[in-house]
């Protein structure tokens, strides 16, 4: 699992590119639905990309409670499915939100504390972490 974060419009896109070719690339910023079962794909690299907007829908479609635990659920899957063969990989793409002023609307408060514990759960599987800023790579992990 290879986990990709930096600031909105810092080229992580780009250089996820150039790094994984031939990948199946699913993006929340073009409103593709979260992909619920990692089966369904036939592709061996799979793209989330702006898992950032998947967390806000939840968190916009429930009381926030369980959010933390159920993308704990699905991160597990993803990394299962990525181990039951050698050369699948799953990269996950999501903005750094954390940064900043604390929004003071209780939804965009509770959007983004969901969002840095779901990124700390997946720096935590993941074999690779990358933060991206102006384009250049920091790997972290």
């Amino acid at each position: 699992m290879h986990f990709v974060t930096g600031g909105a419009y810092n080229g992580k896109r780009k250089w996820v590119r150039s790094l994984h070719e031939h990948t199946q690339w699913l993006s929340a910023y073009y409103d593709y639905p979260l992909p619920l079962r990692s089966n369904d794909f036939l592709e061996k690299k799979i793209v989330l990309e702006g898992i950032e907007m998947w967390i806000k829908n939840d968190v916009e479609s429930s009381d926030g409670s369980n959010i933390r635990a159920n993308w704990k659920t699905y991160i597990q899957t993803w990394h299962d499915w990525e181990q039951e063969q050698g050369d699948r990989r799953i990269i996950i793409i999501g903005t750094d939100i954390s940064k900043g002023i604390v929004p003071m609307n209780k939804l965009d408060r509770t959007w983004r504390d969901v969002t840095g514990w779901v990124y700390q759960d997946l720096t935590v599987l993941s074999n690779r972490v990358d933060i991206i800023w102006y384009g250049l790579n920091q790997q972290l992990k």
